[in-house]
């Protein structure tokens, strides 16, 4: 990928990271101090899920950042784009952590000390709305790059700028069918495949190696045909 191109911070890209700055604190302020050597052990255990949560986000903001330092868009529909991003970061900050704490209770029993009930119904539909929000947040990562695409002319970006947006906007393409699918197995298989519907989320390792190897081999013919030019 080439280096990411030096521009100015802009306020569209200081407000997003101090939402992505706010949806971080939001996990940490939902811990309560302990009380008991009983809840010490159950914050303790609550470690996988809060690490969980917080990769997940920190992972959508290097996206952010990697698109916001290429581009460095301001546009109108890229605001737009961005404003529902980060509406969707804001609104699963709480979800998300509830799925990760509900899915590990299964393997860690200290979790079960808060009292945290979820029949597989339940833990079904709380997949399905976490795959929607999934499904959205790489939509809208998508639509940037897309948006980059279609200002290329006016970005002058050169040749290889070009591919590695396209193959950017189908990475996240590649993120959100992924997201698809865990969806829809959340929604409309039979008891019980939705409750491995997380599990499908495995995919986005051979997905993206394959999408990842293609791409690879296409940019490397495009470095080829245009280094005799200099280009």
């Amino acid at each position: 990928m080439l280096p990411g191109r030096r521009h100015d911070i802009s306020r569209l890209e200081a407000f997003s990271d101090a939402v992505f700055a706010f949806a971080l604190t939001l996990l940490v302020v939902s811990l309560d101090v302990p009380k008991s050597y009983d809840e010490l052990m159950a914050l303790m255990a609550g470690f996988v899920p809060f690490a969980a949560s917080f990769a997940l986000l920190t992972w959508i903001w290097y996206e952010h950042n990697v698109f916001f330092r290429r581009y460095g868009l301001q546009d109108p529909w890229t605001t737009t784009l961005n404003a529902v991003l980060l509406f969707v970061v804001l609104f699963y900050v709480y979800p998300l952590k509830f799925l990760f704490t509900a899915a590990f209770s299964f393997f860690i029993p200290l979790l079960r000390i808060e009292q945290l009930t979820v029949t597989p119904s339940q833990l079904a539909r709380i997949f399905a709305i976490y795959g929607a929000g999934f499904v959205v947040l790489f939509a809208m990562f998508a639509l940037l790059y897309l948006q980059a695409w279609r200002k290329r002319h006016e970005l002058n970006l050169t040749t290889l700028e070009r591919f590695d947006t396209r193959a950017a906007l189908g990475a996240h393409l590649v993120s959100a069918t992924v997201g698809v699918i865990a969806t829809g197995v959340a929604l409309f298989a039979p008891m019980p495949l939705p409750l491995f519907s997380g599990f499908t989320y495995f995919l986005m390792g051979p997905a993206h190696w394959v999408f990842g190897v293609s791409s690879s081999r296409r940019r490397k013919a495009i470095e080829a045909q245009i280094a005799p030019a200099g280009v």
